[in-house]
């Protein structure tokens, strides 16, 4: 028995000393938060184990409620894909009114849930505003702000490429990798290090692959050339002149330190929901135009010059905005781990916001089977 402590000792210790040595001491944060509090991996209210920045809201702006507002029921087979997934809030707001939402495991509209990565289209958004305000121009290199992204190859990086997921870079997206770069930077405390040390080692520009470190590159951009932090650019430019309720919270590296910009916008489903009622109106909120409806346009439609991985044309994938025909519908929609979504649906003026603890199978065609469920629920209600 005391060979077999001394084994297990030993081995701890090894462990230990392996992770000083690497750096990579943001694992001990990993484990506190996920698999000490009975989690494996990330979990959409693990906000509040993560420092953050405010984005301020303004003057409240309430919803439009329509005449028959929670009059029609839940189609009786998306209840088993909402207990199964943990779905916690639903909404569907047609013609700018919410007619729909039924929230569960004690979430309610003021409830604060994890965008994950739905805040991609806010920095997007956030891109859009800069160039209708001639802050930068969506062709200029990468190298005119970020002076670490001026080497041979990386001189050829422009903010499109980073928009549209094509930069060429060394990262690797992987979920299941506790010791990757997206886990480092979730975990980790100091973006900067870890995104501006990236080399180009495949032609800008020409293949498709869903990167978080675009995200957080251009949101280094937009600090650079406006000076401000992305919850102060947040706040004067989306959260306040959309009307907002609460003020919401995007997670940092640090106290005081940088957005997680790939990630971590912390609100609730009604706030969410702004964002598909600024783009389903061509990017303008009540009279004021925040971003030109020739850039929503743009963000909403795929990059079809882009080959996907596979060697097909890139038919999922905007500007950080996914994008899908069904049902002879063009759709495009902010997509977040663990099925968070708000989805758009143009010809039918409506949005779907969903939030949730899981999400269901991946597909083929790179979305997920729940996400179609959710589409055929409310089409169901009120097609």
């Amino acid at each position: 028995m005391k060979k077999i402590v001394k084994y297990l000792l030993f081995i701890i210790i090894a462990i230990n000393l392996l992770i000083l040595i690497s750096g990579k001491s943001w694992i001990y944060k990993a484990i506190s938060i996920t698999y000490l509090k009975g989690h494996t991996s990330s979990y959409i209210h693990d906000f509040v184990h993560f420092p953050a920045n405010t984005i301020e809201a303004g003057t409240y702006e309430e919803w439009l409620i329509a005449k028959d507002y929670n009059k029609v029921n839940l189609p009786e087979f998306i209840k088993p894909t909402n207990k199964e997934l943990e779905t916690v809030a639903f909404l569907v707001i047609i013609n700018d009114s919410i007619t729909y939402e039924e929230y569960w495991h004690g979430y309610s509209e003021d409830s604060a849930s994890n965008s994950f990565s739905m805040s991609k289209s806010y920095i997007s958004t956030l891109v859009g505003v800069a160039i209708k305000d001639n802050i930068i121009n969506i062709d200029q290199k990468v190298c005119d702000f970020l002076p670490e992204y001026c080497g041979e190859k990386e001189k050829l990086l422009t903010i499109k490429n980073l928009l549209t997921m094509s930069s060429g870079l060394n990262w690797n997206e992987s979920y299941y990798n506790p010791l990757g770069k997206i886990a480092e930077a979730y975990y980790g405390n100091n973006l900067k290090k870890l995104v501006m040390n990236l080399k180009v080692i495949e032609p800008p520009g020409k293949v498709f692959k869903y990167y978080s470190c675009n995200t957080q590159l251009l949101a280094f951009i937009l600090e650079n050339t406006t000076g401000k932090s992305i919850n102060e650019y947040a706040s004067e430019k989306l959260w306040i002149p959309m009307g907002a309720k609460h003020p919401a919270l995007w997670n940092t590296d640090t106290k005081g330190g940088d957005e997680k910009a790939f990630c971590c916008i912390n609100s609730n489903a009604r706030d969410f929901a702004r964002i598909g009622k600024l783009y389903m109106n061509n990017g303008n909120w009540n009279g004021t135009q925040i971003i030109d409806s020739t850039y929503v346009s743009q963000a909403t439609t795929s990059a079809a010059d882009l080959l996907d991985k596979d060697g097909n044309k890139n038919l999922n994938y905007g500007y950080q905005f996914w994008i899908t025909n069904y049902k002879d519908l063009d759709i495009y929609y902010a997509r977040g781990l663990w099925g968070q979504y708000v989805i758009c649906i143009p010809d039918k003026d409506m949005i779907i916001v969903r939030l949730g603890r899981k999400y269901g199978k991946s597909l083929e065609d790179g979305h997920h089977e729940d996400f179609y469920q959710f589409i055929d629920a409310a089409l169901e209600m009120y097609d």
